[in-house]
């Protein structure tokens, strides 16, 4: 079984961290805890202008895309699709 990788884009680092901790209750069992990575936006100078991911790597079926989608949706986010 191959890994897959899925990114929740978020709008700040505490909805990112809320986020986070919700993918952890929401999907039980083992697997990797979500890691946070700063995205500045491109063009921008102020540090402020920046997304927050959730990057999420599990074996294939693990997440269910639909499940994250509705999560991110829900705290102003996104899943990025490939």
């Amino acid at each position: 079984m191959t890994d897959e990788r899925h990114i929740l884009v978020l709008p700040d680092r505490d909805t990112a961290e809320e986020v986070a901790e919700e993918v952890k209750h929401r999907f039980e069992g083992p697997h990797d805890e979500p890691q946070l990575v700063r995205e500045e936006l491109a063009g921008e100078d102020d540090a402020e202008d920046a997304q927050w991911l959730v990057v999420l790597e599990a074996p294939r079926g693990r997440y269910d895309p639909e499940m994250l989608e509705t999560l991110a949706d829900e705290y102003e986010g996104w899943l990025e699709k490939d």
